[in-house]
């Protein structure tokens, strides 16, 4: 499809659902009986899809889950279909019971209100993750390597070409945070931050999270953001501190 920054947001997005339903296919293909649905979940599914630095967020769902030796071929599958793509795919999985698998409270949130169906047998909803349930999840890992990441990248000299997806999810990651604990809701970059204009978060730099904003709209090189890099402390102190 030609290079991916040279395309528009809407001709890449088209190129990754075409993707996901050829894995789609495939999937459906080796369970047999054992598939239940596979669907579009994060911006494929709710708006917002950014060329540059979206992934393609997709769900399978099957009877008894699926092993590391099926994750692999997919991944080989995605690689031979899109190259350019492949890297992108984040593939979320579980069985019928939602009891084995990569699902976490808030993904299984975005799968219960806003998935869309590529193929469906048969529909399983897992219980709704409520708010204490999000919080609970939300302090731990997420917080934690968000944290991680944001100190080391708040000290280093340069910024690797490697790192800039990272470097802006980095700066993003606090309006997402402090949306989903306060809401217990999961909401793109935009509807997070559009709330927080509304309601506030103590210590926690707007202007800074606008101007990330923007560089992802442009699907522009984060190095612009390079230099408010040691604001980013204070912006996972900010959400310490409504945590507390």
């Amino acid at each position: 499809m030609g290079c991916i920054l040279n395309s528009t947001d809407e001709d890449v997005r088209g190129a990754a659902i075409e993707l996901a339903k050829q894995l789609c296919t495939s999937c459906a293909g080796r369970l047999g009986p054992e598939f239940i649905g596979f669907y579009l979940l994060g911006s494929l599914a709710h708006g917002g899809f950014n060329r540059r630095y979206s992934d393609i967020d997709i769900a399978l769902i099957s009877e008894n889950g699926i092993d590391g030796v099926f994750l692999e071929a997919l991944k080989a599958e995605a690689e031979a279909i899109a190259p350019e793509l492949a890297s992108k795919v984040s593939l979320f999985w579980s069985d019928r019971d939602f009891s084995v698998g990569r699902f976490p409270p808030l993904d299984r949130l975005d799968y219960i209100e806003h998935a869309v169906a590529l193929r469906e047998e048969e529909k399983v909803l897992p219980p709704k993750p409520d708010l204490e349930e999000i919080r609970d999840y939300l302090r731990g890992a997420p917080f934690e390597q968000w944290a991680e990441r944001g100190t080391k990248f708040s000290i280093q000299s340069t910024l690797d070409p490697n790192d800039r997806k990272s470097f802006l999810k980095t700066h993003l990651y606090p309006a997402r945070f402090a949306y989903s604990w306060i809401t217990g809701q999961i909401g793109s970059n935009d509807t997070a931050i559009a709330y927080l204009h509304d309601h506030p978060v103590g210590g926690l730099d707007l202007a800074l999270l606008d101007r990330a904003l923007a560089c992802r709209h442009e699907a522009a090189d984060p190095d612009i953001l390079f230099d408010d890099r040691a604001s980013l402390p204070a912006q996972y102190q900010a959400c310490a501190k409504l945590m507390g």
